[in-house]
């Protein structure tokens, strides 16, 4: 991260003494550039948070399995294994720890391979610590993953047993592949969900033989009218270039 030393105070950061630390989210830096890490775990613990810090892969898998954490930030570019890898290996275990990833890599293949390969969120290099903290945020409000057969988001529910939906206690007449998509969603929920995601794992098509951007585009946009419809709050979002994504606005 290029620019001056970081300082709470011109940031705008300032402490909460009154947090309770027994309470307050843990988050784990993983940034093998000593003094980028030691920012941004300075202000994160401005932000009343319990804060751990690593410098590569292997010091970072090893507090991971010693301790539990709400949050991951991690750096893309490590030596040895570098943080695409270290995340593939604490999804394919299971782990559903949100995670953000630091990149310099700011090109939307770059950004959708980094969300495809489990990450719920990236900040580019160089960044403000203000929306590293924003972001931070957002991802410790998001909902865990749900595995269970009714899904909630607000006031919409999903029963993915009898595939129904309600949303503030009224039926949504949803057709099935409409159904299959929101299931898919609400289990993603607060995460960002790529075409290239929807046609794999919701249209079964492994091999593009031909794009179905356009199907999945419109079946959104029909499942948005439904869900989404006049004075409820938004819950799906698009975001141009890179996916949607089911929850509040960030």
């Amino acid at each position: 991260m290029s620019g001056p030393p970081f300082s709470p105070i011109a940031a705008g950061i300032v402490s909460h003494p009154s947090v309770d630390p027994a309470a307050s989210p843990r988050v784990l830096v993983v940034e093998d550039e000593a003094k980028t890490r030691e920012s941004i775990a300075e202000a994160l613990r401005l932000e009343g948070w319990t804060v751990g810090e690593a410098g590569h892969g292997r010091e970072m898998l090893a507090l991971l399995e010693a301790q539990t954490f709400d949050l991951v930030i991690l750096d893309w570019m490590l030596p040895g294994r570098d943080g695409l890898e270290l995340l593939q290996h604490v999804r394919n275990r299971g782990a559903q720890t949100p995670v953000l990833m630091l990149t310099a890599r700011g090109g939307v293949d770059d950004r959708v391979v980094g969300l495809e390969s489990g990450a719920d969120d990236y900040v580019v290099k160089p960044f403000a610590i203000a929306e590293l903290v924003a972001r931070c945020r957002a991802l410790l409000r998001r909902p865990t993953l749900h595995t269970g057969d009714l899904l909630r988001c607000g006031d919409l529910q999903l029963d993915t047993r009898a595939r129904i939906a309600v949303r503030a206690g009224e039926e949504i007449l949803l057709s099935p592949r409409e159904v299959d998509v929101l299931e898919y969603l609400l289990r993603y929920q607060g995460q960002i969900v790529t075409r290239e995601m929807l046609e794999r794992d919701v249209w079964k098509q492994v091999q593009r033989f031909t794009s179905l951007d356009n199907v999945i585009d419109v079946q959104i946009m029909r499942l948005r009218r439904k869900i989404d419809g006049e004075g409820a709050t938004k819950l799906i979002h698009t975001l141009r270039g890179v996916g949607y994504r089911l929850g509040d606005e960030i």
